[in-house]
């Protein structure tokens, strides 16, 4: 008989716990991966922005230490400055935008340095109490400084390390009292091949491939009580040809892969052990699908590639590619196009690019011109970048 008890009071367990309804939180469909200074991603340069916001494969400028800074070591030029400016959301504001100053020097045949500024000002908020108080006006800003070595391992070959320091001030004194400035420190890991100049049988040409894993570094945040923000840790893959068909007249080619190395944002949901569909303080929140994203930085790398709730398609969505295309004349003008593209799950960034360059004496000058092509409208749309390089000690290497 005692037996027999046990057995229906299981029995009545399990049919209560069958009772219980997990409860998924909506709007969940749209896994949008978020992450601190997300400006970092934004491309400061025009040359790669007219390109489809690529630079990890492409020939190198001044502007390389952006995307991959091995590429310095095949400059012809000795040495060099870029001056970039991007205006932000210019069709509401026009004290919103990105500056980036970028120094870089060639020390010998096998190795050079680089170090950059990228400033990015969120314009004046202005904060009023009543009709008679002074306006308190507050100024958030971002910015990153880095520099980088890098080192030919070869001929063809080149690595390079970079070390950043980051700082996000978003404090708003008329909102927060407590926020204060974030900042950390991020390394970037980069590689480039380039081959020797082969004869085909209409033209020449030359291969271009390149890596980058950009940003590696510990999580940071505002306040002791706050939520700790990923840095945008960035994985870069990409591949190129260049069409050499006389002194004149050249055209590259580019496509390029980006994957962010952060974790996929999991399903919530809790267990309504009341039938009521509300969350009582009794019902913790729990991770339906997907994995527990409150792990290290080195954790969250790895776990990226495998942690998306939907499983592999999902993590296929989460490739951003690019295909760009350049055409050089006479190493004097360049006209540039390109397309970006990005799942419509995860952010929904696609846009097409123009854009020209031209060069005199020791100035080049650079400009693009973005074309949205999603129902998410771009802060870039229609928005008119600048370049300026200044090549010091120009051909002083022969590399091509």
């Amino acid at each position: 008989m005692k037996n027999k008890l046990l057995i229906v009071l299981a029995f009545v367990f399990v049919l209560k716990l069958g009772a219980q309804e997990t409860i998924i939180f909506p709007n969940q469909d749209r896994r949008v991966i978020t992450t601190g200074v997300p400006f970092v991603l934004i491309a400061p340069d025009a040359r790669a922005a007219a390109m489809g916001d690529m630079g990890v494969a492409t020939s190198v400028d001044a502007f390389s230490q952006q995307w991959n800074s091995s590429k310095y070591v095949f400059s012809e030029t000795k040495s060099g400055i870029g001056v970039s400016y991007t205006p932000y959301l210019s069709k509401l504001v026009n004290d919103i935008f990105l500056g980036n100053v970028t120094y870089f020097n060639r020390l010998d045949e096998r190795s050079a340095f680089a170090a950059s500024l990228k400033y990015f000002s969120l314009g004046d908020i202005e904060f009023v109490t009543d009709e008679f108080s002074t306006a308190l006006i507050q100024r958030p800003n971002e910015l990153t400084i880095d520099a980088s070595y890098a080192l030919r391992l070869s001929d063809q070959f080149a690595m390079s390390v970079a070390m950043r320091y980051l700082r996000s001030d978003l404090k708003l004194d008329g909102v927060d009292g407590d926020a204060k400035p974030a900042s950390t420190f991020g390394v970037d890991i980069s590689g480039y091949y380039q081959s020797e100049e082969e004869a085909y049988a209409d033209f020449n040409g030359r291969w271009r491939a390149g890596f980058a894993i950009q940003n590696i570094g510990p999580k940071f945040k505002y306040d002791e009580g706050g939520i700790e923000n990923f840095q945008p840790t960035n994985l870069r893959l990409g591949g190129g040809f260049d069409f050499i068909f006389d002194d004149y007249n050249k055209v590259a080619v580019t496509a390029e892969i980006g994957k962010l190395l952060v974790p996929t944002p999991p399903v919530y949901g809790y267990v309504d052990t009341d039938g009521d569909e509300n969350q009582d303080t009794d019902e913790p929140t729990i991770i339906v699908e997907g994995k527990d994203p409150d792990v290290s930085f080195l954790t969250g790398m790895f776990q990226s590639f495998g942690d998306a709730p939907d499983g592999f398609s999902e993590e296929l969505k989460e490739f951003t590619w690019a295909l760009g295309a350049e055409y050089v004349y006479q190493d004097s003008f360049a006209f540039r196009t390109g397309y970006f593209n990005e799942s419509e799950d995860k952010g929904a960034r696609k846009f097409l690019a123009l854009g020209a360059g031209f060069k005199a004496n020791i100035v080049n000058i650079d400009l693009s011109y973005l074309f949205s092509a999603s129902k998410v409208q771009s802060p870039l749309e229609n928005t008119l970048r600048f370049s300026l390089t200044f090549n010091i000690g120009a051909d002083t290497y022969n590399e091509y």
